[in-house]
């Protein structure tokens, strides 16, 4: 029985700033893929921008895309609609060549860890076309450590399927075999297609034995373009410094989404009906405003944790109320914040905050037996 009929889907599409505060939103159907979903925010782009873009001095705003939508009939409505683009490429080029007089540009991320750019042209690229190839040696120590993991894993995989040939009462119809190995090629579709594997069986369709071998030219080009990804933009004038600062929006994409999934829980929604669903959304992006907001004020004093560590390092800092009764049957209550942590405290002085929201507070409550007591004192506040 299908779950969608019970369980619909929608799609929350949305345009942000280089800020990552929000600037459009829309609702669309459930199972509707992202690339399909752009042109209808270009058009409100469109629509919005027709008054500045109507001045010939000002420059064409540039749409800022991650691969999944940068496909290429996109990249084209967006260039047609006089807008400029800049997007990761959605494959790795295999044939390119360095630009003969491009310089290589190194550039530091927010870790201030390198990362080289240096122009590149491929036979199939249009005078509109400029690629970027970025390599980054943090990512390709990052990609190599998955490399090597996803390599041990698969041929643990093969070795368990060779086993299960050699071995009494093991898996050994060569269909059969062949499922175990497409399912493992699923579990690892990146590394599976660098081995050969041959398998012999007799006239019953038994297999008799399985060998597999590395492909040395295919691992040596995967090894090859680890920590390499490039960059396609329309912004031909534009230097390999500029493309890289305007491709770094993507960065306030990603925390977009990751405060609006991760932080504030806007997904899954848990309702009925579509009035629900759509109170659920505008609360969710409510409060993402708000913790924009918030980011968005610390950024300007280099503060860019994000929303969750924003939280972590806030609660390090405690409120303490210690209780005791008097010889008058008095409770007496005392109420006091903790002296806030070093990285708490920068936090308040970037918002422009008191580091307490109060110093001390007291308060004196008679302690009442109903049963003896007819009447009832009020509170004493002292604090």
């Amino acid at each position: 029985m299908s779950l969608s009929k019970y369980c619909p889907l929608i799609v929350l599409a949305l345009v942000v700033n280089v800020e990552g505060f929000i600037k459009y939103s829309a609702i669309y159907e459930g199972n509707k893929a992202d690339c399909d979903t752009v042109e209808a925010m270009i058009d409100k782009l469109v629509t919005a921008t027709a008054r500045i873009r109507c001045n010939e001095e000002s420059k064409k705003p540039i749409v800022v895309m991650d691969a999944g939508i940068a496909t290429k009939e996109n990249l084209q409505m967006i260039t047609d609609k006089q807008f400029d683009y800049v997007s990761v490429s959605r494959s790795s080029l295999k044939k390119y060549t360095v630009v003969a007089d491009a310089a290589t540009v190194t550039v530091y991320d927010s870790r201030k860890r390198p990362i080289e750019l240096v122009e590149v042209r491929t036979p199939d690229a249009t005078d509109s076309e400029y690629y970027l190839k970025v390599t980054s040696p943090v990512k390709t120590l990052k990609e190599a450590s998955m490399y090597k993991l996803f390599c041990i894993r698969y041929e643990e995989g093969l070795k368990l399927i060779i086993k299960g040939i050699i071995s009494k009462g093991g898996i050994k119809k060569y269909d059969k075999v062949n499922q175990r190995i497409g399912r493992l090629a699923q579990k690892y579709p990146s590394v599976h297609k660098l081995y050969d594997i041959h398998i012999e069986k007799n006239e019953d369709d038994v297999c008799t034995s399985m060998t597999y071998e590395k492909k040395i030219q295919a691992s040596l080009d995967r090894e090859s373009a680890q920590g390499v990804y490039f960059l396609k933009t329309s912004l031909r004038d534009a230097d390999e410094k500029l493309v890289w600062t305007v491709y770094n929006c993507i960065r306030e994409i990603e925390s977009t989404n990751r405060s609006l999934k991760s932080d504030l829980d806007l997904r899954p929604i848990f309702h009925k009906t579509d009035d629900a669903s759509q109170a659920h959304l505008h609360l969710g992006l409510m409060a993402y405003w708000v913790v924009n907001t918030i980011r968005c004020q610390l950024k300007d004093n280099d503060i860019r944790s994000d929303w969750r560590e924003l939280v972590r390092i806030m609660n390090t800092q405690k409120c303490v109320t210690t209780s005791m009764q008097n010889d008058k049957g008095q409770i007496v209550s005392s109420r006091c914040c903790s002296k806030p942590e070093p990285k708490a405290d920068m936090i308040y002085k970037a918002l422009k905050l008191e580091p307490a929201p109060f110093i001390r507070k007291k308060s004196v409550v008679l302690k009442i037996d109903p049963k003896k007591n007819g009447h009832f004192d009020l509170q004493i506040d002292t604090s």
